[in-house]
């Protein structure tokens, strides 16, 4: 052993020697561990009225939206969007049902443009895939076990 590694060695023993007083009279005055008192019926009380509030300002706010008409989950009049293709980040191209014209539409931030009218209409309805099963018959198959 070389003097580096004697030196070393003192060091250790000098510090540990010295940190058991220290660490003995921490240990005298740490206090003791925390007793908890028990949950009573008015902390239960204030949670259950808290969540009711909470509940409560989810279903306003969602009947306040309704209400708006924000968010329209069905189109009553003539005006139908077909389908739609993203072209960005923020640009996208939209087929839209006016009556019984198509439009296609350009939409980006600040504009909207008619791109095209359409002078034979875009026939939706065939939502098939490369097997002729549409999307919807094709996972039901899955999920059964049926696949091809």
């Amino acid at each position: 052993m070389n003097m580096r590694q004697i030196f070393k060695k003192i060091n250790i023993a000098l510090m540990l020697i010295w940190s058991v007083p220290v660490l003995a009279e921490v240990g005298k005055t740490m206090p003791g561990p925390l007793i908890s008192e028990p949950v009573g019926a008015g902390d239960f009380l204030q949670m259950f009225l808290g969540l009711l509030f909470v509940l409560g300002l989810i279903f306003g706010m969602a009947w306040f939206i309704r209400r708006m008409g924000s968010f329209q989950q069905v189109s009553h009049g003539a005006l139908r969007i077909l389908g739609g293709l993203s072209l960005g980040q923020r640009e996208r191209i939209v087929l839209v049902q006016v009556g019984n014209k198509q439009l296609l539409i350009g939409l980006a931030p600040g504009q909207i443009r008619t791109l095209h009218v359409l002078e034979q209409s875009v026939d939706m309805g065939n939502n098939k895939t490369d097997g002729g099963m549409s999307f919807a018959d094709r996972l039901q198959s899955v999920i059964q076990g049926k696949t091809k």
